[in-house]
C-alpha cells in the first residue's frame, strides 16, 4: 500500500492550537467571560426549534448581512459574513493572493494572518515593528518595497494591544492597489475604527467577528465591511451554503441583544483597566490595551512565570518567543482577575 503525500512541508508545520486546560481561571485565549443572557438563550433555542434542517441555508444570508450593515451605516452589498473572522481572511487571501502573490504583515501581529497567508500558497513578507509596535512611514516603504498585493493591519493588535494610528492606515491604502486588510477582532474594547475609511478607499477592508463583541465564540461568525466589488470577488471563492442556518440565526438573535453586550463589554473594560493599574507596582512592565488583554513583562523569566500561575489554577499565554520576555493575560470576570493578581503576586515576591 502506498501512503498518500501531503503538499511539501505540510508535516513540517503544527497545527494551530492554544492550551485547552481545566483551570479555575482560564486566562489565555481572550474569549468573553460571560454568556449573553438567559433571555437570549431561550429566544435562541425558540428560533433554532422553527428552522427547517432539512432544507439549505439562506445561501447569501442576506438577512444577518442587512442588520449588519445598518449596525455599522454601511452598504449591504459591501458586507459579508462568514464563519468566523478566520474565514472572512481565507475568503480574501483566496480571492486577492495566492500563488505567486505577496502579502505583507507587521510583525508581532495575529499569526493566523502569516499562518493562512501560507495555508493559501501565498508568500510571507514580514516588517517587524519596534516597541511600542506603532506603524511609520519607514515600516510602511519597507513593507511595500516588495510589492504586496495584500497588506493585513491588525487595530488593536494581537497581541500587543495597541491600536493602529488612521494616518498609518489611510498611508498603507493610499499607496497603492493592494488590498488593505485591517482587522479589527478587539475594536469594540477601544481604539478607533477605520471604517469611516471605507468611503475614500475602496481597496479597504474591515474585518469584525462576534467571538468577542458579543461572547458568541462556539457559534464562528464573522464579517466584513468593504467595497461591493470587493464582496463579488467574495462571492466567487466562498463554498456554496457555506454560513449554516444555525449561525445566522444565532447571529441574528445575538444583534437583537446587543444592549446586554455592550454591557459585558463595559465589566470586561474595567477588569482590563484593573490589570493595567495593578501589575506596575508588581515590578511588571505593562503594556496599553485597547483589547480584552494585557500583554506584560515581569521581572523574571517569563516560562518560570507562567509554569508558577499555572500551578496556581491560572492559565495565561506565554509570548516570549515573539516578544522577548511577555506574557499575555486576558480580561476575565472580578474572581478570575483576583485570582490571577493574588497568584502573579506570590509568584514575584
Amino acid at each position: 500500500m502506498n501512503a498518500a503525500l501531503p503538499r511539501p512541508g505540510l508535516r513540517e508545520v503544527a497545527p494551530y492550537e492554544a492550551p485547552q486546560l481545566d483551570v479555575p481561571a482560564r486566562l489565555n485565549t481572550n474569549e468573553c467571560p460571560y454568556p449573553l443572557p438567559e433571555a437570549f438563550r431561550e429566544q435562541l433555542g425558540a428560533a433554532i426549534s422553527a428552522l427547517s434542517l432539512n432544507r439549505y441555508p439562506e445561501r447569501e444570508a442576506e438577512t444577518l448581512r442587512a442588520r449588519l450593515a445598518e449596525l455599522q451605516d454601511h452598504a449591504l452589498d459591501g458586507t459579508w459574513v462568514a464563519n468566523g473572522s478566520n474565514e472572512v481572511l481565507v475568503q480574501i487571501l483566496q480571492a486577492y493572493a495566492g500563488a505567486g502573490r505577496r502579502v505583507a504583515v507587521f510583525e508581532p501581529t495575529y499569526a493566523l494572518h502569516s499562518r493562512l497567508t501560507w495555508v493559501t500558497q501565498s508568500e510571507v513578507v514580514t516588517q517587524r515593528l519596534d516597541e511600542p509596535w506603532t506603524i511609520g512611514t519607514g515600516d510602511v516603504d519597507a513593507a511595500f518595497a516588495s510589492r504586496p498585493d495584500v497588506v493585513f493591519v491588525c487595530s488593536p493588535n494581537n497581541p500587543t494591544g495597541n491600536t493602529q494610528p488612521t494616518g498609518a492606515i489611510v498611508e498603507i491604502a493610499s499607496r497603492g492597489s493592494a488590498l488593505v486588510v485591517v482587522d479589527e477582532a478587539y475594536v469594540e474594547f477601544g481604539g478607533d475604527s477605520a471604517v469611516a475609511l471605507l468611503t475614500r478607499f475602496p481597496n479597504l477592508v474591515v474585518v469584525r467577528t462576534f467571538s468577542k463583541a458579543f461572547a458568541m465564540a462556539g457559534a464562528r461568525i464573522g464579517y466584513c465591511l468593504t467595497s461591493p466589488e470587493v464582496v463579488e470577488d467574495l462571492r466567487r471563492v466562498r463554498l456554496p451554503y457555506h454560513l449554516s442556518a444555525l449561525s445566522q440565526t444565532a447571529g441574528l438573535v445575538a444583534l437583537d441583544h446587543r444592549g446586554e453586550a455592550e454591557q459585558i463589554l463595559a465589566a470586561i473594560r474595567k477588569q482590563r483597566d484593573r490589570i493595567l493599574e495593578t501589575l506596575p507596582p508588581m515590578g511588571a512592565e505593562v503594556f496599553p490595551s485597547h483589547a480584552n488583554f494585557v500583554l506584560f513583562r515581569p521581572a523574571r523569566p517569563a516560562a518560570d512565570v507562567w509554569r508558577a500561575l499555572l500551578d496556581r489554577g491560572v492559565l495565561i499565554r506565554d509570548f516570549s518567543a515573539i516578544v522577548p520576555g511577555c506574557l499575555r493575560v486576558t480580561a476575565g470576570t472580578p474572581e478570575e482577575v483576583d485570582r490571577f493578581l493574588s497568584a502573579l503576586e506570590e509568584v514575584l515576591t
